[in-house]
């Protein structure tokens, strides 16, 4: 090759790489807005990204920066008009809380618990519940329904019995068409710092509402339509699912089976979640993009075995493309029968890149595969880049590349293959570390050898077994046995001390120079260029989230729902007001929102107040103390309850108080008379007020106008307070007029369901709040609410602090309540 031409081709593939990256930069920036522009602005914006690409009359390094530029134009258009089209099919407001008639068909496998069954629904027609009214907007074309029990009001509520049908034996089935009476609601999760952006995850799968099924006496009954033969290949992953289950005895052995031969995921119980997350080893339970890239891998091979047998086919076609070939086509099967989850589809994505590249004969340089891989990927699906399995699966690859070696050749010994396996297994450790760090605030420190022998057990023993024992089903016996003695190795490791690690969230230009500070330890370069990777990891492992200067608090609000739970931080100590409702049998509050919440900030609690028994109090108070050992209890809780046998509680009596660094905390209610003439555990909730002789909070937990009454009589001079936690989340049992005269807050905070069944905050509440003047924050509209004592008089809102076009917003007059 002459040298113009090399310099023609570096600059080519100089282009491309600014191209591929600037797409990703595009995508990247543009799900960073808080509200879409119309749709043909994005059109254009697409357009002539693409048609500037073409232009050269420019120097080579200006074609580069053009490149980039188009690349960044295409991505953020393309990006931007699926979200603009999406957006189409939201759910119109007016037909939120309204009972409707729908007739649809099931599209996916349900998933099925003791407290019900959820399934997708695709609507085919729609009316109102009550024939007389008429003029139905338009539904969305695909929702996400609950079936639990009868007046059950949230979709991820579970009270009473499985099924609240007449035949309670007859389950909803993927290709089934029913006709249902169904309350829906848009998408409305809860927005906690680092927390799980369900809303997002919804917009992903392209759920446009949620809901539940209605079975009330004054409901029409659910009707079978007819048995479709629509989505067969759900039908069939739920038919060998149940088979899996009737087979195996063991439901947590079932669970793991069902999930690496069907993908559900739900089929593996919290139990043994909590144990695969804490040994690392998490991703090889779900059909992830190691599993499929394995399958295509022995699909490729078997192909190309009995390509080279004909002869007739080896003339059409060499048996190394029919293999290549055909194992992506496999593994593209294999990742629809495992329900076509996200991860499966970023791998079939880039297997077919790769694929098309070898097709085709070119021979990019790997930065140019690896970019165009993730370009692929985000062009299909933009809110990927959204998602922490990207970011794990794609870092990695790009580690591997960067630090491959040259080949040890096809004749190495099994010794040199496992050294190298070991090897690589360290690389990707050490590089993504910071990476987890950042996106989970946690890290298995025995990861590292819990995957060395899960990874091969799993994927050369067990999902050979699961998936051969569709066709022989005697196999899943051998696959159950093959499981348990993985859970007793998982067990033992994530048993042992300091089996994990946890940090608190470093931001992200430090978690960005981490990953490349592992990156550069783990590359074959000399230890004095190596020695710079340590460096950029420190600041990493040694961050600590900023707290609050000496003699000053704030309060963290955390969105839980229907359920209190506020954080309180001070210079070097923290308190958990209460912890958050119970979700389901198997979630709640702490689980899901609390843990990783105090993960992220590096939290260790001095003590849990737990306000009173009720179960949006104390639901997720198990998860928090099983995290928090050192933390001390203080509760109106009776002796009897079973929280007592978890962590022994002091009883909060009013006169209790302390201080820590320069601010003080005094229990106001209850007073030991009130333990006697309780009558419901209301009038004996913990009441704490938090004061630093500038600012004050004032926690009421559920008293009622009662205990108001009595505290405004007993205690009026400690009442006065900046921030009041609402008492009895906004019921218009509480907050009474003299109450609030004695209190005098600037912000209160309502911390309710979104269109909870109480009614939470009721509107004779709302309205004596604002007569004063308050302040109301409510974290249905604000997300977690931030309050400093530093600053009083303002409170900052998680849903406006990082908004983004896909979340839900209420409209200043819509009410949040059903």
């Amino acid at each position: 090759m002459t040298p113009s031409r090399a310099s023609g081709s570096a600059v080519g593939g100089a282009r491309a790489f600014a191209a591929l990256g600037g797409s990703l930069v595009g995508a990247a920036l543009q799900l960073q807005q808080e509200a879409l522009w119309p749709a043909w602005i994005y059109m254009g914006l697409s357009g002539l990204g693409v048609a500037a690409a073409w232009w050269r009359r420019m120097p080579g390094r200006a074609l580069v920066i053009v490149a980039f530029a188009c690349g960044a134009m295409a991505g953020a258009g393309l990006a931007g008009w699926r979200a603009t089209a999406y957006l189409g099919g939201a759910l119109d407001p007016s037909l939120e809380g309204r009972d409707l008639r729908l007739t649809g068909v099931v599209s996916e496998m349900p998933q099925r618990s003791e407290a019900g069954t959820r399934f997708r629904l695709d609507v085919e027609s729609a009316r109102w519940a009550d024939p007389e009214i008429a003029g139905l907007p338009a539904v969305p074309d695909r929702i996400a329904l609950g079936w639990y029990a009868d007046g059950s009001s949230l979709w991820s509520r579970a009270s009473g019995s499985p099924m609240p049908s007449s035949d309670t034996n007859r389950f909803p089935h993927a290709g089934e068409r029913w006709q249902l009476t169904v309350r829906l609601r848009a998408p409305h999760g809860n927005r906690n710092p680092h927390g799980f952006d369900s809303e997002l995850w919804m917009w992903e799968q392209g759920l446009h509402a949620s809901g539940h099924v209605r079975t009330g006496a004054r409901d029409a009954d659910p009707v079978l339509l007819e048995n479709t033969w629509w989505h067969p290949v759900e039908r069939a992953r739920e038919a060998v699912r149940d088979a899996v289950f009737e087979r195996v005895p063991d439901r947590a052995r079932a669970g793991v089976i069902a999930a690496l031969v069907t993908g559900d995921q739900g089929a593996i119980d919290r139990a043994g979640w909590d144990v695969f997350r804490a040994t690392g080893v998490a991703h090889l339970m779900s059909i992830s993009g190691l599993h499929v890239t394995m399958f295509a891998w022995l699909a490729a091979h078997a192909v190309g075995l009995l390509w080279r047998r004909g002869t007739r086919l080896m003339l059409c076609l060499p048996a190394q493309q029919a293999a290549l070939v055909g194992g992506v086509l496999l593994a593209t099967l294999y990742a629809l029968f495992s329900g076509w989850g996200v991860p499966a589809q970023r791998t079939v994505w880039m297997l077919a890149t790769v694929g098309l590249l070898r097709l085709t004969g070119r021979r990019w340089p790997w930065p140019n595969v690896w970019l165009l891989t993730a370009a692929v990927v985000v062009a299909l699906d933009p809110w990927a880049l959204m998602q922490a399995g990207f970011w794990l699966s794609f870092v990695a690859v790009g580690v591997l590349f960067a630090t491959d070696g040259p080949s040890d050749g096809q004749k190495a010994g099994a010794a040199l293959r496992m050294l190298r396996f070991f090897r690589e297994q360290w690389t990707i450790t050490l590089a993504i570390t910071p990476l987890s760090l950042l996106l989970f605030q946690q890290v298995s420190l025995v990861g590292l050898l819990a995957n060395a022998v899960a990874i091969p057990w799993v994927t050369l023993v067990i999902t050979p077994l699961a998936m051969l024992g569709v066709f022989v089903p005697t196999l899943w016996d051998l696959a159950a046995w093959a499981v348990h003695v993985l859970a007793l190795l998982l067990q033992w490791l994530a048993g042992l001390p300091h089996a994990t690690l946890s940090m608190a969230a470093p931001p992200l230009w430090m978690a960005a120079c981490g990953v490349g500070g592992g990156a550069l330890l783990a590359m074959r370069l000399p230890w004095s260029l190596r020695s710079l990777g340590v460096p950029l990891l420190l600041p990493v492992l040694l961050w600590q989230a900023p707290r609050p200067a000496v003699g000053e608090f704030e309060l963290l609000a955390a969105d839980v729902g229907q359920g209190n739970a506020v954080l309180v931080r001070t210079a070097t100590h923290s308190l958990l007001y209460d912890a958050g409702p119970r979700y389901s049998l198997e979630s709640d509050a702490g689980h899901r929102v609390l843990v990783p919440l105090l993960r992220a900030y590096g939290e260790r609690l001095d003590t849990l107040v737990v306000s009173h028994r009720d179960a949006d109090h104390i639901g997720g108070a198990p998860a928090v103390l099983a995290m928090q050992p050192g933390a001390a209890l203080l509760s109106s809780i009776e002796a009897a309850h079973p929280l007592q046998a978890v962590r022994p509680a002091r009883r909060c009596e009013a006169g209790q108080a302390w201080t820590w660094d320069g601010v003080r905390f005094e229990v106001l209610h209850p007073f030991e008379s009130d333990y006697r003439s309780f009558t419901k555990p209301n009038a004996v909730s913990c009441v704490l007020r938090i004061d630093n002789g500038r600012a004050s909070a004032l926690l009421a937990g559920d008293i009622e106008r009662l205990q108001e009454t009595a505290l405004v009589m007993r205690t009026p001079q400690l009442l006065r307070a900046d921030v009041l936690l609402a008492p009895h989340h906004g019921s218009r049992t509480s907050s009474g007029e003299a109450f609030l005269g004695a209190v005098q807050p600037r912000i209160a905070l309502v911390q309710a369901g979104y269109r909870n069944r109480f009614g939470h905050p009721a509107p004779e509440v709302v309205a004596r709040y604002l007569d004063r003047g308050v302040q109301l924050v409510e974290n249905t509209r604000c997300g977690a609410a931030h309050w400093s004592s530093a600053r009083p008089a303002e409170v900052a809102c998680e849903r406006e602090r990082r908004a983004r076009y896909w979340q839900h917003r209420l409209s200043p007059s819509e009410p949040p309540d059903s």
